[in-house]
C-alpha cells in the first residue's frame, strides 16, 4: 500500500499503523450488517481499545481530572512538526536534555510536535518488546521536563524508542507532560519515508467526550511554506 503521494508541489507522507483485526494483539472486532429493507444499507460495529495501532494519548489517561479528548482544542492535533533521530546513543540508554539539546533544540519552536527516533527499532507492543533483542532507547522525567521546559505540543515515538521499560520512568514522563496538556503519539510507521526534518502534522482523534485516546490518521506534508 502507497504511503507517499504528490499533491501539486507538496508531499504527503502516512505515518499510520494500518490495522488488520485478523492480525492485531489489541482489541479490535468488526462487525458488519446489513441494516435490511429493500436497499442493501451496511454498517458496521467497531469494537476497539482506545489504544490502538497509531493513536493520540490525551491527559484523561492518567488523571481523571484532565482533559479527554473532546476537551482539547482541535489546534492540539496538528501544527509544526520536527522529526528527531539520535544517531549516537548506546543501546538501551536514555534519552538526556544534552541529546536533545544536541539534536533537537535547533528545530524547536513553541508549539512544536517532536518525534523522536533512534536508529534501535523494534515493532512495539509485540513478545520481543522488554527483550534481550529490545535495544530500543528509554525515556524518563528528564526528557519530559526537557519537552515541557521547550514548549512541545506534542511528543510522538518511533519504533526506535520505549516508553514503558520501567514503571519508574513511565509514571512522570507522563505526569508531567500529559499535566502540561502536552499529548503523546504512539505507534507511527513509515518516518524512513519523510524527506524533510521539518513538516506540517495532523493527527485527529474523534472528538468523544470521557476518551482518553484514540485511534487516528497521521500525516505529514512537506512542502507547506509556513510549516518548513
Amino acid at each position: 500500500m502507497d504511503c507517499t503521494y504528490t499533491m501539486g508541489n507538496l508531499r504527503i507522507v502516512d505515518l499510520t499503523k494500518t490495522l488488520d483485526p485478523a492480525a492485531e494483539t489489541r482489541r479490535c472486532h468488526l462487525y458488519r450488517f446489513n441494516t435490511g429493507g429493500p436497499i442493501p444499507d451496511f454498517h458496521t460495529i467497531m469494537d476497539l481499545t482506545s489504544h490502538l495501532g497509531t493513536h493520540c494519548e490525551c491527559p484523561y489517561h492518567h488523571d481523571d481530572n484532565w482533559p479527554s479528548v473532546a476537551e482539547l482544542p482541535l489546534t492540539t492535533f496538528f501544527g509544526r512538526a520536527i522529526y528527531v533521530n539520535i544517531p549516537d546513543a548506546e543501546p538501551n540508554s536514555y534519552i538526556t536534555a544534552e541529546m536533545l539539546d544536541k539534536y533537537c533544540l535547533p528545530l524547536m519552536q513553541d508549539g512544536t510536535i517532536v518525534i523522536i527516533d533512534s536508529p534501535y527499532k523494534l515493532t512495539p507492543f509485540t513478545p520481543k518488546t522488554n527483550t534481550e533483542e529490545d535495544k530500543r532507547l528509554f525515556v524518563n522525567g528528564e526528557t519530559a521536563r526537557w519537552f515541557s521546559e521547550h514548549k512541545a505540543k506534542c511528543v510522538g515515538f518511533g519504533d526506535g524508542v520505549s516508553i514503558e521499560n520501567r514503571n519508574e520512568d513511565v509514571k512522570p514522563f507522563h505526569d508531567i507532560l500529559l499535566a502540561e496538556n502536552i499529548v503523546f503519539l504512539e505507534v507511527l510507521k513509515n518516518l524512513d519515508k519523510l524527506e524533510k526534518k521539518v513538516f506540517f502534522m495532523s493527527y485527529a482523534p474523534l472528538p468523544i467526550l470521557g476518551l482518553d485516546s484514540c485511534p487516528v490518521r497521521a500525516y505529514a506534508i512537506e512542502g507547506l511554506a509556513e510549516f518548513s
